[in-house]
């Protein structure tokens, strides 16, 4: 069993480019302001809230990647934006117009981050494909295996870093998170994914210890 003795770190990278349809309509902004905002704020609720820095980056490009982890040495990187049903996140390029990133370079990115890197949440639509991948280099990832909405997306994520942060195991952390769709009737619980590195069991993961 693994739990870390000082301050973690999460680094929440979020890109919502303009994104414009063949059809010439536009894709709704996803609400990743207030995602953060309710990450943030249920951490300061949380029993170990002086164990934990919540830094976010806006408008991410992938230039700005390498300078985000060297700067905050990430225990967790939280990835929010969109995702396509092709298999590739959707950052921004240096116009801020959408570009897309395949898994095989953020295999790479992963591989050469922080050695202090244990968990990896890809809350984008059709994410699981990276989680599955990046789980065989970290302790564990969470992905999403169909598209989902901005209020799940939210209210999984603040109570999944909730719980965390409350000193619980990641496996129990990922069950909470996803009863609180159930409690809120958001049917859309089967949508995130929990993969974990075969050297590691969930219900033996703490990322944050219990003072």
């Amino acid at each position: 069993m693994k739990s870390s003795k000082e301050k973690i770190n999460i680094l929440f990278l979020g890109a919502n480019p303009d994104i414009i349809h063949p059809d010439g309509t536009e894709q709704s902004k996803l609400k990743l302001d207030k995602e953060a905002r309710e990450i943030k704020e249920a951490l300061t609720k949380c029993l170990n809230r002086d164990s934990i820095n919540f830094e976010t980056r806006w408008a991410v490009r992938t230039s700005d990647l390498f300078q985000a982890i060297n700067e905050v040495n990430p225990t967790i990187i939280h990835f929010s934006g969109h995702g396509t049903d092709s298999g590739e996140l959707v950052l921004q390029d240096n116009s801020d117009k959408p570009k897309l990133v395949d898994i095989e370079s953020i295999i790479k990115l992963i591989e050469a981050s922080t050695d202090n890197l244990r968990l990896v949440v890809f809350n984008n639509c059709f994410s699981s494909v990276f989680a599955e991948s990046v789980s065989e280099i970290v302790e564990a990832s969470i992905g999403m295996n169909n598209s989902i909405s901005d209020e799940a997306a939210i209210i999984f994520a603040s109570q999944l870093y909730s719980a965390i942060g409350f000193g619980n195991s990641l496996e129990k952390a990922f069950n909470q998170a996803k009863a609180r769709l159930l409690l809120e009737n958001i049917k859309e619980e089967f949508t995130p994914e929990l993969y974990v590195n075969e050297n590691f069991k969930s219900s033996e993961i703490f990322i944050v210890k219990n003072n």
